[in-house]
């Protein structure tokens, strides 16, 4: 055990060390709860006429993301838009979470494997794209997919179609960008989780004359576990909240919540309709974060 002399020595450390992060977390504070603060009070606010709020309280824009007024009649009925745009995000984003995985598992996997300095090479190769901005990669797809684009050409040129394969502002589009964009997201935690793992177990498996398949399943994903989860949350929650791939390959026409939000503060000019759907994106996105830390601290849990 300490001394006393000693365990005050160490509280007044802890004291210091507090006292000289309080202005960083000060700045932190204001920069990151104020915004949220604000987003809040407006979304219990009325909306404006031309736009802003009226400080008044209104559940308005609480009830404007299930419900709108009828044009006709003033009654209020479900907003099947919003609900098929809220709809639309998740779909996508799982599916989008679901294909960078089978594609990132093998990749991973394959990279782990190399001998050091080609693993370092491959390495290098996925985190290219972080290099280019997120619009430029996504008009890449664009120029990549639409009807005079190269895949069109190409095919055309080979004779195994007539007439250009319409994908271009739809939700295969949308959904093939954000596989493009996110899929590095999803290989470095996966590479991660592999690189640790101990090929040993493998030929203990095959000695126990156990499948490929049961291998895979019994020993390989629950050890690499921790990335898989890692590499969902990173795919999953900016895929939820994307917004610049969504308006380029969309078109404008299959909006996400991403794009919805930024309808209702410029065009709609409904900024509290506006919080309220920031705040539930916020939400969702807080739910999947504490999946992953529930998932993660049983994962610690059980190899403590």
């Amino acid at each position: 055990m300490s001394s006393p002399a000693e365990q005050a020595q160490i509280a007044q450390s802890v004291r210091n060390g507090w006292l000289l992060s309080t202005p960083a977390l000060i700045v932190l504070a204001f920069a990151s709860l104020g915004p949220l603060i604000i987003v809040i009070v407006y979304s219990f606010l009325a909306p404006g006429k031309y736009g802003n709020v009226e400080w008044a309280f209104s559940l308005s824009g609480w009830r404007g993301i299930i419900y709108t007024k009828d044009i006709f009649s003033d009654e209020y009925v479900l907003a099947d838009a919003h609900l098929a745009i809220f709809w639309r995000s998740i779909k996508l984003s799982f599916l989008t979470t679901l294909t960078t995985f089978a594609v990132g598992f093998p990749t991973a996997w394959f990279i782990a494997t190399r001998a050091p300095k080609a693993r370092a090479m491959w390495l290098f190769l996925i985190t290219i794209p972080f290099w280019t901005n997120l619009l430029i990669r996504t008009y890449a797809i664009n120029e990549v997919i639409r009807n005079e684009g190269l895949m069109n050409t190409v095919l055309l040129k080979l004779g195994l179609i007539t007439q250009p394969i319409v994908i271009i502002y739809t939700d295969i589009a949308v959904f093939i960008g954000m596989t493009y964009v996110y899929l590095p997201l999803m290989v470095l935690p996966l590479f991660a989780a592999i690189d640790r793992f101990d090929m040993k177990l493998l030929e203990a498996g095959y000695d126990l004359y156990a499948s490929r398949w049961q291998v895979l399943r019994r020993v390989i994903l629950p050890i690499v576990k921790p990335g898989i989860i890692a590499g969902s949350i990173l795919v999953f929650v900016p895929s939820l909240g994307a917004y610049v791939t969504p308006r380029v390959l969309g078109g404008g026409k299959q909006m996400m919540i991403g794009n919805l939000i930024d309808l209702q503060f410029g065009q709609g000019r409904n900024w509290p309709l506006g919080a309220a759907l920031s705040m539930t994106l916020l939400m969702i996105v807080t739910i999947a974060l504490l999946i992953y830390v529930r998932y993660a601290n049983k994962e610690t849990g059980g190899h403590g």
